[in-house]
């Protein structure tokens, strides 16, 4: 699944393409993806010109006057600025045709992802009650110390909370813990303020570091230049169970947590 990183790659890749851009035309070719995609996209979105396009979580949000139209890449969505006559496949799913003679193609696998509209001056359902950015000034370690006191839940699961912090998927949660030496089991509110200070600190720099790296190889995600990221090549623990410790030498172990495997070290993070 395309996490932060990968989608702020997104975000930076398609920008500079379609900004300023005006939509000249709509065109679906399945009436839902996860959700249903609302009529604005096709009735009220064309004759507008896309202005900026921001991120917010793991959504992508493509402003024009009226409104935003909300992506979402789910577990395999890909978005990518073509020329406006290629031939569309199986699952290329939704064209914003551009006053350019390009589009901008969804194309979606699984069809877990979303094409959804944002009237301007509201707020969808799916972007309320969300914590702030990792790399927002709004996140810090007295941020996560406040939230977690009381909290029984194990750290990794708080920490991939969206309304705690949002955008912190598994890969990076994983990552983090691991740099700040804290094992993902630990319950969240018996963590002190100061190891939760490190650990905002290895989230930021993880997530920086990955977005600099153009985001990690995924089996089922590209950047919008078709090249795929490279930071999978460096990452310390995830998906490396049995493999040794790049610190200490000892061999990763793995359990598992809501549902997901977690990647650890039992001599580096305690």
């Amino acid at each position: 699944m395309p996490e932060l990183p990968e989608v702020e790659t997104t975000r930076r890749g398609i920008e500079s393409h379609v900004r300023g851009r005006v939509v000249t035309g709509v065109q679906l070719r399945v009436p839902a993806l996860r959700w249903p995609i609302p009529p604005e996209i096709s009735g009220v979105l064309p004759g507008n010109a896309i202005g900026a396009v921001h991120r917010r979580a793991k959504y992508l949000l493509l402003e024009t006057a009226p409104g935003d139209v909300l992506v979402h890449l789910g577990m395999s969505g890909v978005l990518r600025v073509l020329p406006a006559d290629t031939p569309a496949l199986r699952h290329d799913h939704a064209d914003l045709l551009l006053d350019d003679g390009r589009l901008l193609r969804l194309s979606d696998p699984r069809r877990f992802g979303s094409l959804l509209w944002q009237p301007r001056g509201e707020i969808h359902p799916l972007l309320q009650g969300l914590g702030p950015e990792p790399l927002s000034d709004g996140f810090d370690g007295d941020h996560l110390w406040r939230l977690s006191r009381g909290r029984r839940a194990p750290v990794k699961v708080f920490l991939m909370d969206q309304a705690v912090v949002v955008g912190v998927g598994n890969i990076y949660a994983a990552e983090a813990l691991f740099r700040a030496g804290i094992h993902p089991l630990r319950a969240a509110g018996r963590i002190s303020r100061e190891r939760f200070h490190a650990l905002a600190g290895a989230v930021r720099a993880v997530l920086a570091h990955a977005i600099r790296r153009g985001g990690t190889t995924l089996r089922d995600f590209l950047d919008p230049d078709g090249a795929p990221g490279y930071f999978e090549q460096e990452l310390s623990v995830y998906g490396r169970e049995g493999e040794p410790c790049r610190h200490c030498g000892t061999p990763l172990r793995s359990l598992r947590l809501a549902g997901r495997a977690s990647c650890y070290c039992p001599r580096c993070q305690h």
